[in-house]
């Protein structure tokens, strides 16, 4: 009999809205429902909500990384013997393939001008 009161309701939300994790509370504290089977409805839509949204990020985080290579495009998988491997990459120094800038046996600087190797911008003569 004294649980069907107003206030008896009340303090019912008011201790079912404590238990809940925070994230739920604070999307369904904001709008401070006083009936209970309203507030455990918005609250069980709060939490499938919440349960759909991260199964949709994790698929999306899943289906982004399958099939990628995350690995550098010029290392060969599995060669196991942890020599870097030449022949695949491309040289952003000489823009010649088959090594790397760091393996770059034109090891002089390129011109941003004139694009030969010898010398820079700054002294060219063309």
């Amino acid at each position: 009999p004294h649980y069907n009161t107003v206030e008896a309701e009340e303090d019912k939300c008011v201790k079912f809205e404590s238990g809940l994790r925070p994230d739920i509370k604070q999307l369904i504290g904001f709008f401070e429902i006083r009936d209970f089977p309203t507030l455990m409805t918005k609250a069980r839509i709060c939490d499938e909500d919440g349960k759909a949204k991260s199964s949709y990020y994790k698929a999306m985080n899943d289906k982004r990384g399958k099939g990628l290579d995350r690995g550098k495009p010029y290392e060969n998988k599995g060669n196991g013997s942890g020599k870097r491997k030449q022949g695949n990459g491309q040289c952003y120094k000489c823009e010649e393939r088959g090594h790397m800038s760091y393996d770059c046996p034109k090891k002089s600087d390129k011109c941003f001008s004139c694009g030969k190797f010898g010398h820079k911008a700054d002294a060219c003569r063309e």
